[in-house]
């Protein structure tokens, strides 16, 4: 599909949906500075051509302006003409979205998140087990078991790119980068967002039973 044949709908669907879920988030505290990203994709999808909105570099997500968002290609590369920069992370939304046809992907960084995925950093994935929002994730096993991937944060954005294929699980809809953030997927808006809550809590619950001891 060609960018020009997504109706003008779709397109304003998928801003207002990333204008909601970027207020929702940013009431959280999950967007400290200008850190963070979202995305959702656009028209239909193909591994080799696809599009999706992304936030747009450096934006104070706090606050509304016309300015938050751009659409972007399969390669992470703008399909119209704009002085905006997608987010430094747009390579990592595009793997995931060819690896995975998911249609959103929402990236944010938590005190909780970055501390567990640095301490299990080297071991390359934070374990969780017997915790009731792991039902979340779509996982009904009873005292399920799970491993949420965790990657290095390399400066060069390409290089993650690359490491994800061989990181992802078909039944974790996430990953992480060490002392960077998550990032959690689902097939549209409602379900990426449930998701990465669901996440959140996790990460909560495990920190505060290391912290327990």
């Amino acid at each position: 599909m060609n960018f020009a044949d997504i109706t003008l709908e779709e397109k304003q669907v998928a801003l207002a949906d990333l204008r909601n879920i970027k207020e929702q988030f940013a009431s959280r505290g999950w967007f400290p500075g200008t850190s963070g990203n979202l995305s959702v994709r656009v028209g239909d999808f193909s591994p080799d051509n696809f599009h999706f909105a992304v936030t747009s570099s450096g934006r104070d997500k706090s606050v509304h302006t016309p300015e938050d968002f751009l659409f972007v290609n399969a390669s992470g590369e703008a399909c119209e003409s704009t002085k905006l920069k997608p987010s430094a992370e747009t390579l990592i939304h595009a793997k995931i979205y060819r690896m995975t046809g998911c249609g959103a992907i929402f990236h944010v960084h938590t005190v909780f998140n970055s501390l567990l995925s640095e301490r299990y950093g080297d071991t390359g994935f934070v374990p969780a087990q017997g915790i009731e929002l792991i039902k979340g994730l779509g996982i009904w096993e009873e005292n399920a078991a799970i491993q949420i991937p965790v990657l290095p944060n390399y400066a060069d954005i390409s290089a993650i790119a690359k490491l994800i294929p061989s990181s992802l699980q078909s039944d974790i809809p996430g990953i992480l980068l060490r002392n960077h953030g998550i990032y959690a997927w689902g097939k549209n808006v409602f379900e990426a967002k449930r998701h990465l809550e669901a996440f959140e809590f996790i990460f909560e619950v495990e920190y505060r039973r290391l912290a327990l001891g």
